[in-house]
């Protein structure tokens, strides 16, 4: 990170765990094999009424009847096949998709499989009623950048796409680009899970700052949120939820 980058963030050393990010990768490793989609999995990264987020490592195969929440699921090592009434899933490491709330599904892990998956309660499902993956190919639409009261420097140039919206439109999961910029730290009222497809993204606060790049995946939390300096292209997979 420049000296540029770091205006107003002086004294923030480099390479310290910000409070507001958590590496998910780091999170997950170790986590003790399980054959129960629900019981089995580790203690939260993150946890509130609105949404948890979970590291779990699947052997063998399993069924599950009728999900309570939507689930995004994303395959950090192994592989995971998914069938439900919508047909089969078939997810490598780096790959994700969304589960809807409701689904019934069997499902197969690859010796070795580690997920991450953010579950969100809802009472029915969004804009699928079946799986769903995410598509990292879809084409991007223009989106709105960061206000521009948080920003040092020119406004960037940001595009979206959405998979998948919750029945309360608060749980969105897809795809997002922006060109380069600095935002301010600022409150976070929303969770964002980030698998960063493309770039490299530094998070900072006043106790530090934390860099992930291309293949990392990370978890910003409710809370006094953090900076953001990017100072290349950055292309992420996304599951966010923001009370509505």
């Amino acid at each position: 990170m420049t000296a540029k980058a770091l205006k107003g963030l002086v004294g923030a050393p480099v390479g310290v765990p910000v409070g507001a990010v958590v590496d998910l990768r780091a999170y997950a490793a170790g986590t003790t094999p399980a054959a129960d989609w629900i019981g089995g999995r580790a203690v939260p990264a993150f946890t509130d009424a609105a949404a948890t987020v979970a590291a779990l490592a699947p052997r063998g195969e399993g069924r599950v009847d009728g999900l309570l929440a939507d689930e995004f699921v994303l395959v950090l090592d192994g592989g995971l096949e998914i069938d439900s009434d919508g047909g089969r899933l078939s997810l490598r490491a780096g790959m994700s998709a969304v589960l809807p709330v409701g689904t019934s599904f069997t499902w197969r892990a690859a010796e070795g499989t580690l997920l991450v998956i953010a579950s969100c309660p809802a009472a029915q499902p969004g804009t699928a009623e079946t799986p769903v993956t995410i598509d990292q190919a879809a084409p991007l639409s223009p989106s709105n950048p960061p206000l521009a009261e948080l920003l040092v420097g020119p406004t960037p140039s940001c595009r979206n796409h959405s998979d998948y919206w919750s029945a309360s439109r608060e749980f969105v999961c897809g795809t997002w680009d922006s060109t380069p910029y600095h935002r301010r730290q600022m409150p976070y009222r929303h969770i964002e899970l980030m698998h960063l497809l493309e770039g490299s993204v530094t998070f900072a606060g006043a106790g530090g700052s934390v860099t992930f790049s291309a293949g990392d995946v990370c978890l910003v939390i409710r809370g006094d949120g953090c900076a953001w300096i990017s100072e290349t292209h950055v292309k992420k997979v996304y599951a966010t939820q923001r009370p509505a």
